[in-house]
C-alpha cells in the first residue's frame, strides 16, 4: 500500500465532497423549481419551499449563472406570495363587506374597525389583534374560521363595558400598594405599567386561590382586557381618594422599555395608532 498516494486521494476525495454534495443539493433544488417556473399560474407555496432549500445552498455553489438563477426565482417567489395575500385579503375583504363591515389597510396588515388583522401568507395563518396584544393563537386561513374569532373578539374587546370608577380605584390600589413595597419612593410616584397590571391581577383573585393555588382557581385578566380598560377609563381618568380627587397619569416609554412587554405596554389611540406608556401615577 502507497500511504502517500492513499491520504492525497483520500484528502482530494474529503475536500471535494462538501461540494459534490452542495452541488447535489443545488441540482435538485434547481430541477424543483424548472418544473414549478414552467407552470402557467404559480404555485407560491411550493415555490417558497423550493427557494428554502436553494437558498440553504447558495453560498456552496460558487456560479454566476446558478446565484443569477437563485435571485430570480426569490423575486418570483416574492411576488407570487404578495399576489396570494391580495387575493385572499380582497375575497377576505368583501366577505366583511358584505356583512356591513369596512375593511381598510393593504396586506399583511388588514383593519376592521378597533381590531387588527395580520397576515403570513408564508404559513398560511393569519391572527387577530388589538393594538400590539395578539387576540388569537394563529388562524388557518379560512374566511369561516376568521370570521368567527373576530366576532369573539368584537363582542370581548370592543364592546367591552367597564365601571370606570371601579377601574380606576383597583388601579389607585394597586398603585399605592406597589408604592408601599418600596423602601423609598420613586421619582413622581411612578410605577411600571406591567406591574401594575400584575397586581390587579392578584388583587381580582378570589380566596379560594390564595387557599388552593391553582389553574383552575386562577381568574384571569387578559392584559389585552387591561389595555382597553385603560382606553375606556382614558377620558375620566380621575378617582375620589379620601376626599380627593386624583388624577391618573400615564408616562410614555423610552425606545429600551418600549422593545419589553415587561417594561412597558402600548395603549391604542385607534387600530394602527397609539404609544407605549412605561409608568402610572396618581397625582
Amino acid at each position: 500500500m502507497n500511504k502517500a498516494l492513499l491520504d492525497t486521494v483520500q484528502s482530494a476525495q474529503s475536500a471535494l465532497d462538501p461540494q459534490f454534495k452542495a452541488l447535489r443539493a443545488a441540482t435538485a433544488a434547481l430541477n424543483q423549481a424548472v418544473k414549478l417556473a414552467g407552470e402557467e399560474h404559480f404555485d407560491a407555496l411550493s415555490m417558497q419551499k423550493v427557494q428554502a432549500k436553494l437558498d440553504l445552498v447558495a453560498d456552496q455553489v460558487a456560479d454566476p449563472a446558478f446565484a443569477d438563477a437563485v435571485a430570480g426565482f426569490s423575486a418570483a417567489t416574492g411576488q407570487a406570495l404578495n399576489d396570494l395575500a391580495f387575493h385572499f385579503a380582497h375575497d377576505l375583504k368583501e366577505t366583511f363587506e358584505e356583512r356591513g363591515e369596512q375593511v381598510t389597510g393593504r396586506p399583511p396588515t388588514l383593519v376592521v374597525g378597533e381590531l387588527v388583522l395580520q397576515i403570513d401568507i408564508a404559513v398560511r395563518k393569519a391572527q387577530w389583534f388589538y393594538g400590539k396584544e395578539a387576540l388569537t393563537r394563529p388562524i388557518p386561513l379560512s374566511s369561516t374560521g376568521i370570521l368567527k374569532a373576530y366576532e369573539q373578539q368584537r363582542k370581548a374587546i370592543v364592546e367591552r363595558k367597564i365601571d370606570v370608577d371601579s377601574f380606576l380605584a383597583e388601579l389607585h390600589k394597586a398603585w399605592s400598594e406597589a408604592l408601599a413595597k418600596r423602601s423609598q419612593r420613586t421619582p413622581g410616584g411612578r410605577i411600571n405599567l406591567p406591574e401594575i397590571y400584575s397586581q390587579v391581577v392578584l388583587n381580582r383573585q378570589i380566596p379560594r386561590f390564595w387557599n388552593a393555588p391553582s389553574r383552575s382557581t386562577f381568574k384571569d385578566y387578559e392584559r389585552a382586557h387591561f389595555v382597553r380598560d385603560l382606553v375606556l377609563a382614558h377620558d375620566a381618568s380621575t378617582v375620589q381618594v379620601e376626599g380627593k380627587s386624583l388624577r391618573m397619569l400615564l408616562g410614555g416609554a423610552t425606545k429600551n422599555q418600549a422593545e419589553s412587554a415587561s417594561r412597558s405596554i402600548w395603549v391604542p389611540k385607534s387600530a394602527l395608532d397609539g404609544e407605549y406608556y412605561a409608568n402610572l401615577w396618581f397625582e
